[in-house]
């Protein structure tokens, strides 16, 4: 690992196909937008001699960050996959997106990686939503680790730096967050600060100096040494304090000088199994250079300390319907399960699926069982299909370099899987199986859309049905009382690249409308009504009359319709007829065009003729007869009132209930929920909560979550609601 004294000082990049999952390393780079993330992947590929000095691969493009969208956001939005080859090795880099509304990339990106390396700006520090993916990342034990970035900046301090990251990411146990190397200083500009040309490392007490453009060893001075003592000596009984060898320790308090070799092995393997995390810097190559500080320390750490595919346990898999089955986990020659992580639009080639191996091996031209299950909520319908799978290949910029095959622990673009979405699994076509998805945050902030012409319109099911099959943290619904078409997203800049894709890669204009909730009417109190539909001039006449009570019911009533007539006064076979037109009319409304609920309608009496009265003439009759009441009647504007939960930091919960009360909430309970956070339950009216996602992530500097879900409508206040009313009386 980085302190190794024999370091590779490089290997042509172009990546191919694994041979054995001992070879592969699988790496997921998480952190903050803007803490570098991309430029470290750039950095990466060149000291690993996959780009050349330009920072662009070698038939044009950058790494990553390749879509237009990208371009024009300057901003990371997508998952994007970068293979290498370094001394023997296949490493997977994912880069994630560091803004909170493409947290479902990054969720794709730890679900196909098995190390984790949190990228930490020294000018910026540690942020509340970095905080939490360490948090998830420590739940389900993914090892870890830091590298400190933009060491060029004026005010970078790698010290304090790394006491930052030690109280952000080691609460358990600080001394499980430390530096292998300290950054050495060049000498001073005329600002005042001395850039970082060099590191040195603790354990092998060796200097790499990359002020040439290139990595070079050499002994450090003796005025270095006294310099890293301090820091080597915690180094080392940090390392100590994890090894297996419980003898270990004694040994070194006694003054026994541990082996260097035996140190490395002991730091590698709490590496890997999750329980050190070690502390790196790194900076970009500079113009002209062949590799950037810290990049070769970088790879030897991935390569030597983080695990293999083999140390990963698999997700659980099951048969389509369900029965558990045991699949032992990264065998190349074991049944295929392999899942699709992420889907692309590419334009020339189609759809193509970005799909980590669990178990088997993946060949091109083969057929495949593909399933989908359990996203029918986000517009997903579940599905059983087989599809015959187009090349296999590598990803590499806006280039796709093919692969022979795919096995267990590695990842591969597939081309041509038409009915495969993000999060669908695929395996043998004689031997379907289903891996349980990873969860997936909800899209809380609703996008109403319609088509801008009618052309638009032809093809705006196609492009939301593509949308949302490459994008699960996206739900499409079609409400049914409102009439909109949704889009829910999880948050603005989130909704800006839906927008986007729909226009440049399915070619559909669409134009953002307001959300509208789904609002109800309902009577005050008891009213009467009569309706008299009678038409005798010219023709066939029509002769209905009947006259009804309308008393409000308990809330989840809905319609409740009562027969009393006595004498006849209504034929028998009218009185559905009345029903009909009653129901019919409280699914228009009576007030402000929202469907009535919870009422009982009785008919009381009416008036028939035996020859003009029909079916039509009743319905009628009945619709009247419900307006009518409502003229005499106050009647109440319902809202749908929704459950909120808020998980937010301690330091924010009075600003949350506070806010709360200002969207006519009514706070309900609040609860430690650990880790420094509370729990606050709220009531809050759905209408006042449609930006609830960008004004909340605004309100905690983007470290609360929170979910909604359905309650019950209740009376809108009496202003409001008259305002609604004119509003609807002004549109009808």
């Amino acid at each position: 690992m980085g302190d190794k004294a024999n370091a590779h000082p490089g290997a042509a990049g172009r990546a191919t196909a694994a041979d054995h999952p001992a070879s592969v390393r699988n790496v997921v780079l998480v952190g903050h937008s803007g803490s570098g993330k991309t430029t470290l992947v750039e950095a990466l590929a060149l000291t690993a001699g996959a780009v050349n000095r330009a920072g662009r691969v070698e038939d044009g493009g950058t790494v990553s960050d390749y879509d237009e969208i990208e371009h024009r956001q300057q901003r990371s939005v997508q998952l994007s996959l970068v293979p290498v080859d370094w001394d023997g090795y296949k490493i997977n880099i994912l880069d994630t997106p560091g803004y909170a509304d493409f947290v479902g990339e990054l969720r794709a990106g730890l679900r196909a990686a098995d190390a984790a390396l949190f990228v930490v700006s020294a000018s910026d520090g540690v942020d509340g939503s970095t905080r939490m993916v360490w948090e998830e990342c420590a739940a389900v034990g993914m090892p870890r680790a830091i590298v400190i970035t933009h060491l060029e900046a004026a005010r970078a301090d790698f010290d304090e730096m790394t006491r930052t990251c030690a109280e952000a990411f080691g609460a358990d146990d600080p001394d499980a967050v430390l530096p292998l190397y300290l950054p050495l200083h060049g000498p001073q500009g005329p600002d005042g600060h001395a850039p970082v040309t060099g590191l040195i490392g603790l354990l092998s007490q060796k200097l790499f100096d990359y002020s040439s453009g290139e990595r070079k060893e050499s002994e450090p001075g003796p005025d270095q040494l006294p310099l890293i003592e301090e820091a080597r000596n915690r180094l080392i009984e940090g390392i100590i304090a994890e090894s297996e060898d419980e003898t270990l320790m004694d040994r070194y308090l006694g003054g026994e000088a541990i082996d260097f070799k035996t140190l490395v092995q002991d730091l590698e393997r709490a590496v890997a199994r999750g329980i050190f995390f070690p502390v790196l810097a790194a900076a970009p190559a500079a113009d002209g250079a062949r590799q950037g500080l810290g990049t070769v320390e970088l790879l030897e750490l991935v390569t030597g300390g983080f695990p293999t595919p083999l140390e990963r346990e698999a997700p659980a898999v099951t048969t389509p319907d369900g029965k558990a089955r045991q699949v032992k986990a990264c065998d190349p020659n074991g049944p295929l399960v392999a899942e699709v992580v992420k889907t692309a639009s590419d334009p020339y080639v189609g759809r193509v699926s970005m799909v980590r191996v669990f178990s088997g091996t993946l060949r091109p031209d083969e057929t495949v069982h593909v399933s989908g299950h359990g996203l029918a909520d986000r517009g997903h319908e579940d599905h059983d299909v087989d599809e015959r799978i187009g090349a296999l290949s590598a990803p590499f910029g806006k280039q796709q370099r093919v692969l022979t095959h795919a096995i267990a622990g590695d990842l591969a673009c597939v081309a041509k899987l038409n009915r495969a979405e993000t999060g669908d699994t695929l395996s043998a076509k004689d031997d379907p199986l289903l891996m349980a998805p990873w969860e997936m945050p909800d899209p809380l902030l609703p996008l109403a859309i319609q088509a801008h012409s009618k052309a638009d319109e032809d093809k705006l099911s196609q492009g939301l049905s593509r949308l949302v099959a490459e994008d699960p943290t996206m739900r499409l619904e079609q409400n049914q009382d409102t009439h909109q078409v949704v889009l829910w997203c999880l948050g603005e800049a989130h909704a800006d690249v839906a927008l986007e894709r729909l226009r440049s890669r399915y070619g559909v204009q669409v134009d953002v409308v307001p959300h509208k909730v789904s609002l109800r009417e309902t009577f005050a109190a008891k009213s009467a009504g009569r309706g008299r539909h009678v038409k005798q001039s010219g023709g066939h006449g029509q002769y209905a009359i009947c006259e009804i009570e309308v008393e409000p019911l308990p809330g989840g009533s809905g319609i409740e319709f009562v027969d009393k007539v006595v004498g006849g006064a209504v034929p028998r076979q009218f009185i559905p007829s009345v029903e009909k037109g009653v129901r019919a009319q409280s699914a228009k409304g009576v007030a402000a065009g929202y469907p009535l609920i919870d009422v009982r309608v009785t008919l009381l009496d009416g008036k028939a003729h035996s020859v003009d009265s029909s079916d039509a003439a009743f319905q009628t009759a009945g619709a009247l007869a419900l307006r009518e009441a409502a003229a005499d009647a106050r009647i109440h504007l319902l809202e749908p009132v929704a459950e909120v939960t808020v998980l937010v930091g301690d330091e924010y919960v009075g600003a949350v209930m506070s806010d709360m009360s200002g969207r006519r909430g009514r706070v309900v309970g609040t609860e430690q929920a650990g880790g420094g956070r509370t729990l606050v339950r709220a009531e809050v009216p759905e209408i006042e909560i449609g930006r609830y996602a960008v004004d909340l992530r605004s309100l905690s500097h983007g470290t609360a979550r929170f979910n909604r879900t359905y309650a019950r409508h209740e009376p809108m206040p009496a202003q409001l609601a008259e305002k609604i009313r004119e509003q609807a009386q002004g549109n009808p």
